[in-house]
């Protein structure tokens, strides 16, 4: 069997600085390992990878008269596109106080679960990110649907 782990994913949005803060406040251990400019199809950018020496999320921010202004996916809708990212932590309390020390609100908590507790969070300009945190280490009880 190939082993496989996400090592990173790549959002385009409105404003870097206001979604690493979110990042940077969710995981503190976190940095923004690396950053920069350029082009992307000939759209001038500012791009940034936040995270760890193991995973990350890179940052794209475009300007000029061809960036896109366009907000992100209605979460209620039925448009194609990004859902939310989801992050397995150890101490879900802790990415919830920090969260809403710097002024976001959980909008929506996961289902009642015997060996799972979540919670979803959304950026100021709408993408959204849940935070799971596991009772168990046996599989058939974290991944148990009702």
């Amino acid at each position: 069997m190939t082993k496989a782990r996400l090592e990173h994913a790549n959002l385009m949005v409105t404003g870097i600085d206001e979604t690493a803060n979110f990042l940077l406040a969710a995981f503190p251990h976190w940095s923004i390992r690396g950053e920069g400019g350029g082009e992307w199809y000939g759209v001038p950018r500012r791009w940034a990878h936040v995270g760890d020496d193991y995973n990350y999320i890179t940052l794209n921010e475009f300007f000029g008269a061809n960036a896109s202004d366009k907000p992100q996916r209605d979460l209620a809708g039925t448009d194609p596109g990004l859902a939310h990212l989801a992050f397995e932590v150890d101490d879900l309390d802790a990415i919830i106080s920090r969260l809403k020390k710097v002024g976001y609100e959980s909008h929506n908590l996961g289902e009642d679960h015997p060996h799972r507790r979540n919670n979803y969070f959304k950026t100021k300009e709408g993408i959204e990110f849940e935070f799971v945190q596991y009772f168990s280490d046996k599989p058939e009880e974290r991944n148990l649907y009702a």
